[in-house]
């Protein structure tokens, strides 16, 4: 089998892809790799902490590998840069994502990954969201909501299980796997795993966010975001 690495979430699309590409056993998947904030010890997007990763690698049975990440110290680029010299040295021509129709993150994630003799594989893509939420309903994963974009959805939805209900529950506007960027999900059981992963959510924080856009100007996004404990 070829050897990849899986670019992992933590979340139900990540979950649902690398369940589909240990199904189909085309790929070698040598080592999931997340990238994690250098101050905070937390996932980039979904806020997922470091040991919380850690015990999803462990009861998945693949190793973590984690690209820490800084304002000041180092770039996604970089990182993910060093990342595949690492794992080119290990025989790795495939990095896998959980991707599903954006297609500027696919075409960006080929145009930095490519060059580097590296090839792009997206289990889901071209399937609908409703597509995508059908599978994973009956793959039989796990997953609750940790992050919402906060003028999208409100701190009600923190916690909420992503369940044949859960559609019903939604917004006008809103998509059905959040793929716009609207919720964050954390995958904690099923036939992923060996192991149930233990957890507790305690209440929603709204933490702001400060992004230069592409113009140059700064703009803040709110986010609710889960205080887990475990």
């Amino acid at each position: 089998m070829k050897k990849a690495v899986f670019n992992w979430s933590g979340g139900k699309d990540s979950a649902l892809a690398l369940y589909k590409t240990l199904q189909e056993n085309k790929f070698d998947v040598v080592s999931l790799l997340t990238t994690i904030n250098e101050e905070t010890l937390i996932s980039s997007i979904h806020a997922i902490p470091l040991a919380l990763l850690k015990k999803q690698a462990d009861s998945i049975g693949i190793p973590l590998y984690t690209v820490s990440l800084s304002k000041d110290k180092k770039t996604y680029e970089e990182g993910m840069t060093e990342a595949v010299t690492h794992f080119k040295n290990q025989g790795v021509q495939h990095f896998i994502f959980g991707d599903i129709f954006l297609a500027d993150v696919k075409a960006y994630r080929e145009s930095k990954l490519n060059p580097l003799d590296i090839e792009v594989i997206e289990p889901l893509w071209g399937k609908t969201s409703q597509e995508i939420m059908d599978d994973f309903l009956k793959s039989g994963i796990k997953t609750k909501i940790i992050v919402t974009q906060a003028d999208k959805l409100d701190q009600t939805f923190i916690g909420k299980e992503i369940n044949t209900d859960f559609a019903a529950s939604l917004p006008n506007g809103i998509d059905l796997c959040g793929e716009n960027g609207e919720f964050h999900t954390f995958s904690y059981d099923g036939p992923l795993f060996k192991t149930k992963i233990d957890f507790e959510i305690t209440k929603p924080n709204l933490i702001t966010y400060e992004f230069k856009m592409d113009t140059g100007a700064m703009k803040k996004f709110e986010y609710w975001q889960a205080e887990i404990k475990f």
